[in-house]
């Protein structure tokens, strides 16, 4: 779609056509959805006689749907796997030298930012030139298919207008296949790599609830230990926002307890939003003076240190 002929006149342009007869013709291929846009564009192209970049919506938005729904099938393969694979390509090479670079002088919050913004921007780079071309594509497609039918079948004209109602048109099975390989995508991506980039995040962030957790439980403790009762008015400021510990009396869903010490999990972003609002619970058992380890993680999640009552 981005190498495409500028040739003076048009590829696959007829000549002999009067305007009325290429009219008509063109009027087989669109089909009847947005008929009167193609016919403009494809008008400007004939006068101008060559193609020029226009601005095409659809095409920037969902490219791949539009190249079903206007029943370009192999050129939607063509899209999808070379056209894809381009991207993927550039997205990667651009951050491998980023990530040598200039990553290090990045802040570590700010870099997944910065990486997804990189990629945002190629891939909006591309869907612009896609944008751009889309119309004269379609222009070339039409030309060529109806060069086809002229050829093909040059005195049947009911001929002429199947061959470019089948191969023209529109196809809201295409579209529909579309946005269903688009969800599918989206599916496997939340399915199967998702979880790969957010595991080890989320196994650091749970460290950092543990770890932080368990240090102002020792505080508490030895607070304890020292005055006899629960401190809960003791200042805790682990320094990690992320984290938000707590002093109580008791905690719900703790056995009977005098001193609890919890750490919630909050301020998190995708993908481990999930997390929001699980606690580790410590909490004092007055007849040993002993501590114990709770929480509402489960299981695989939870630390071994604290088993869930």
């Amino acid at each position: 779609m981005l190498f495409i002929e500028t040739d003076s006149p048009p590829p696959f342009y007829q000549e002999k056509l009067t305007p009325a007869r290429r009219k008509q013709l063109d009027q087989w291929f669109i089909g009847h959805r947005t008929q009167q846009y193609y016919l403009k564009r494809f008008e400007e192209f004939d006068k101008q006689g060559y193609l020029s970049p226009k601005w095409h919506w659809a095409a920037f938005f969902i490219t791949f749907p539009w190249l079903l729904y206007r029943k370009r099938y192999m050129d939607a393969i063509v899209y999808s796997v070379a056209g894809w694979s381009f991207i993927q390509l550039t997205i990667t090479i651009v951050l491998v030298f980023f990530e040598f670079a200039a990553m290090s002088f990045i802040p570590d919050a700010y870099q997944m930012p910065v990486r997804i913004a990189i990629a945002a921007i190629i891939w909006f780079y591309w869907s612009f030139m896609v944008a751009r071309w889309t119309d004269a594509y379609y222009y070339r497609m039409a030309r060529r298919e109806i060069a086809d039918a002229l050829d093909n079948h040059p005195r049947d004209e009911a001929a002429q207008k199947a061959h470019l109602r089948r191969e023209g048109g529109v196809s809201l099975f295409g579209l529909g296949l579309g946005f269903a390989i688009f969800a599918f995508a989206l599916m496997v991506i939340k399915v199967q790599f998702l979880p790969i980039i957010a595991k080890p995040k989320e196994n650091e962030v749970l460290f950092d609830a543990y770890d932080i957790t368990k240090t102002a439980q020792n505080k508490v403790a030895l607070a304890y230990q020292k005055t006899g009762r629960c401190p809960v008015d003791l200042p805790i400021d682990m320094g990690n926002n992320k984290i938000k510990v707590t002093v109580a009396t008791q905690a719900a869903g703790v056995p009977e307890t005098d001193c609890t010490v919890t750490g919630t999990i909050q301020n998190v972003h995708f993908p481990l939003r999930y997390l929001n609002g699980q606690t580790l619970v410590f909490y004092h058992l007055p007849e040993n003076d002993n501590w114990r380890c709770t929480s509402s993680l489960n299981e695989k999640q939870a630390p071994a240190y604290c088993i869930a009552d």
